[in-house]
């Protein structure tokens, strides 16, 4: 009774003593778990967030002198940029060999959207051997650290939805080949979503209405979970950062890596050119003299559409979500235990219930969620990188259901990047009338993860007839699911 006592008279103080409104209502077991929710709660973060974030909308129009940023071309122009480029891809396979880099996948993300039931990492994602996006990116892992001659820690974000399911997954698969005591799962921290009158609202009587403090959050869960120590025991210096639904990523890029140490940055980003002025990118900027990530919907509409004279747009590249990073800058923002990145409002309709306990019924949004953007950090980076990459070679996300971003234009991508890799090694790749592949085709990492790798392992005699599954696995086989 004590700790209720301390509890309620924390919530008066902030103002949110209604939590415990149905307390006497509940359960033993279900009192805990709201008095867990509540302890771990921010209430002094929260409190200040109110007004600035739920009362008030804060300014998302980017202020102060905007400009282009420098970017790094995917391919060197020059033989100036052609020798830089060779020595980073030295230095980042040199950083691979002493053990000085880990893997960090964002999979928080349960895969509804998609019509899937449980992790979104769990989603079966290949063209013919069906694996699911963990295992695609694991065998980029376990392939990277083959040839490195030294294993690549991995650290898995989950969140508290999904920890339990990954990690009986990880267990079932037998970690993908992946020794277990290279993976690190960590768990994503939470914020509650408030309603318009500053109120935290329960999901239910003995429940918090929680949500996932946003890609941002990670570097803090880095730090809270454990694993930041880990990696300076271990003697880790950078940190390759990248997405779950992203099965083209290239998960350990020796250039990228090498890049960014060769030009001393302490966070660094890869870059796509828009398709067009408002695709949903955010936006890299110079504001101020700082590399910054302008949201789409946020960028004015001006500089949005503006274009060189050659008939480019001058703002053309568009953030896609992988980054390496230095572990000391990490510390660095997270050292005072809340971290430094903003936090952004969104307006949302959210699960609920009323003052008597009734569910709460309302066509318009109800609440406000707070999340941190991973890319806030640039413009807190003493120096920074932009590489640019390319969207057939490492993009095609699955976020949607059907259409753009669809596990079936990923899968589509998938086969066009296998094909094209097969072709530059001189093997000729089945079209149909209208030049489409006519093969599914899937390469495993552990066989080849790049164009450059295949042209020296692939059978020169290799032949593929239409319709054909292939499948080059880690011994190089060929052959695939009927």
């Amino acid at each position: 009774m004590r700790d209720l006592k301390a509890v309620q008279e924390k919530l008066v103080k902030y103002g949110q003593e209604h939590l415990l409104r149905f307390y006497d209502e509940l359960s033993d077991s279900d009192r805990r778990v709201l008095m867990e929710q509540i302890s771990a709660l921010d209430l002094e973060l929260i409190g200040e967030l109110i007004p600035t974030h739920v009362f008030n909308k804060p300014q998302a129009r980017p202020q102060g002198l905007i400009k282009p940023p420098s970017i790094a071309p995917a391919k060197p122009a020059d033989t100036a940029q052609q020798q830089e480029y060779r020595q980073a891809h030295q230095l980042g396979l040199k950083l691979l060999a002493e053990g000085k880099v880990a893997a960090f996948v964002v999979a928080g993300g349960q895969g509804t959207r998609l019509g899937f039931e449980g992790p979104k990492g769990c989603l079966e994602a290949t063209p013919v051997m069906r694996k699911p996006l963990f295992q695609v990116l694991a065998e980029q892992i376990l392939a990277a650290g083959n040839r490195s001659g030294r294993p690549i820690p991995w650290y898995v974000m989950t969140s508290p939805s999904n920890d339990v399911v990954t990690r009986a997954f990880f267990r079932q698969h037998k970690f993908f080949g992946l020794d277990p005591q290279n993976v690190f799962f960590l768990v994503q921290g939470m914020l509650p979503a408030i309603g318009l009158d500053g109120k935290i609202l329960l999901e239910s009587k003995g429940k918090l209405a929680l949500s996932p403090n946003g890609h941002g959050g990670s570097l803090q869960a880095i730090r809270d979970s454990g694993a930041l120590e880990d990696m300076a025991r271990r003697g880790i210096e950078l940190i390759s950062y990248f997405q779950v639904d992203n099965p083209l990523v290239h998960a350990i890029d020796p250039l990228f890596l090498g890049l960014h140490s060769l030009r001393g940055a302490q966070m660094s980003a890869k870059a796509l050119p828009k398709r067009d002025p408002y695709e949903k990118l955010g936006n890299f900027c110079l504001v101020d003299g700082k590399v910054t990530v302008i949201e789409y919907s946020d960028m004015p509409g001006d500089l949005a559409e503006a274009t060189t004279e050659d008939g480019r747009l001058k703002f053309s590249a568009g953030s896609i979500a992988i980054h390496v990073l230095s572990r000391s800058f990490v510390e660095q923002l997270t050292e005072g235990g809340r971290g430094s990145l903003p936090y952004h409002r969104a307006e949302k309709k959210v699960p609920a219930i009323d003052s008597q306990g009734g569910p709460v019924e309302s066509d318009a949004p109800n609440a406000i969620k707070l999340e941190m953007f991973v890319f806030d950090a640039m413009p807190l980076a003493k120096k920074t990188l932009i590489l640019e990459t390319n969207r057939r070679e490492e993009f095609s996300p699955i976020k949607n259901r059907e259409g753009e971003d669809s596990l079936t234009s990923s899968l589509h991508d998938q086969i066009r990047r296998a094909a094209s890799w097969l072709e530059q090694a001189g093997i000729s790749v089945p079209r149909d009338a209208d030049g489409q592949i006519a093969a599914p085709i899937e390469i495993s990492p552990l066989f080849a993860d790049s164009a450059g790798e295949l042209v020296g392992k692939v059978d020169k005699n290799l032949k593929i007839a239409p319709g054909q599954n292939l499948y080059l696995g880690s011994r190089g086989q060929t052959g695939g699911l009927k």
